[in-house]
């Protein structure tokens, strides 16, 4: 579970990026975040990842207050989540096999392990059989969907994404939004944050709206439809 109390992110230069924000997401739930750009949106992922703190309020994932871990266990804890962003960032000198397996060499896992998931993640997005080829190579829907291979690696129990699709053509975009959707049928809580509403319209999960850095509405799910 996530929540946000009462927070607020001011900046330095005195941008207020979200003002006085709560809300809940339910362990295994599948959220989008909406917003025009400049909203908060990527400021709210920036917060559950640990990649900014709160000016005020507190956050509270999987039942541990942010603000209570110690930055010696921010690693630790960011173990728990999948952070996709519009751009993978992948390492062009690097295959794809090595750009997966990046985040299991960083935390210490051994080759077995490694290869062993590394391959699991590849087959879950349909790119095993490019396991040695190099990012160039690849189309910009498979960069992503490598960068998402890499983002669950290590079975996290959270997934964000901060507008995952926004350099992809509409039946792209509808592809890796069906991806997401498949991490969260099998219990991963999904938090997507993108802009694209007519894309976001096309699934049935609650949506939470942004506006200046406050939340405006909330809009509740209807029945849960399996996209095929």
């Amino acid at each position: 579970m996530i929540t946000f109390f009462n927070v607020t992110k001011k900046y330095p230069n005195g941008h207020i990026a979200l003002s006085n924000v709560s809300l809940e997401i339910t362990s295994g739930e599948m959220v989008f975040l909406q917003g025009h750009s400049g909203a908060g949106k990527s400021t709210l992922l920036k917060l559950i990842a640990l990649l900014e703190e709160p000016t005020r309020g507190h956050i509270v994932v999987g039942g541990k207050n942010l603000s209570q871990i110690v930055p010696a266990k921010i690693p630790f804890y960011r173990r728990k989540l999948g952070f996709i962003s519009q751009n993978p960032k992948l390492l062009s000198n690097y295959t794809i096999f090595e750009n997966v397996a990046m985040p299991l060499m960083i935390a210490g896992f051994d080759r077995y392990d490694t290869s062993r998931r590394v391959r699991a993640a590849l087959e879950r997005v349909g790119l095993l059989e490019k396991e040695h080829f190099k990012p160039p190579m690849l189309s910009e829907g498979e960069q992503q969907r490598v960068g998402i291979a890499r983002a669950v690696v290590h079975k996290p129990r959270f997934l964000l994404a901060d507008e995952p699709t926004g350099n992809l053509d509409p039946e792209l975009s509808l592809e890796i939004m069906k991806l997401f959707e498949r991490f969260h049928q099998v219990g991963v809580t999904v938090l997507i944050a993108s802009h694209d509403i007519r894309l976001l319209d096309s699934f049935p999960y609650r949506k939470i709206n942004l506006a200046q850095g406050q939340l405006l509405t909330t809009t509740e799910s209807e029945n849960e439809v399996v996209h095929g």
